[in-house]
């Protein structure tokens, strides 16, 4: 009994670590990945939808800005500074960005890594890693065809989902409409 109640302890603590290493770690306040990919100054976790999708659902105080996107799609690239810039300035404030990476595996220490460190991205970076699209897409909302960028915001009292681009002042615009 003892045993069983510090391995659930230690599992508890290592999901909610913020950094346990110099530098950037994205594995903070989520589920325990299935692996990781690592960097010398960041680690970014790796997710099935199954351990993605709690991501999806929280009912704290905060508001959820989810975006999908990929290194190779270009309106994805484009608009990721807009989202940087939110992380920034809304720092001090319940809103957090959460970056949800499709690349494929074969592109994640040749296209994500790199990606991730060129930009200095500060905004929560995970991968989802799940080739069942069919069932996972429509978990995320019903009407999404899959194509990206697609953005979820959410908080515990408001869901809308986005598949399209954004500006920065469309995002900027939309997320006024979660915080009044």
């Amino acid at each position: 009994m003892i045993r069983t109640i510090i391995l659930l302890s230690l599992l508890v603590l290592s999901g909610c670590r913020e950094s346990d290493k110099e530098g950037k770690d994205f594995a903070f306040n989520i589920p325990e990945p299935r692996e990781t990919i690592e960097a010398p100054d960041f680690r970014i976790p790796v997710y099935d939808f199954q351990g993605l999708e709690p991501l999806l659902h929280r009912e704290d105080g905060t508001t959820y800005i989810v975006n999908f996107w990929a290194t190779w799609c270009a309106p994805c690239v484009k608009e990721m500074p807009y989202f940087e810039q939110i992380t920034s300035e809304y720092a001090s404030e319940e809103v957090q960005v959460i970056l949800v990476n499709l690349d494929m595996p074969r592109m994640w220490d040749s296209h994500l890594v790199p990606f991730v460190e060129e930009r200095n991205l500060r905004s929560q970076v995970v991968v989802l890693d799940d080739p069942k699209q069919n069932d996972w897409i429509p978990k995320v909302n019903e009407g999404w065809s899959g194509a990206i960028p697609a953005t979820l915001i959410y908080n515990k009292d408001k869901r809308e989902f986005y598949e399209e681009a954004f500006t920065y002042d469309k995002l900027k615009q939309v997320l006024s409409n979660f915080k009044s």
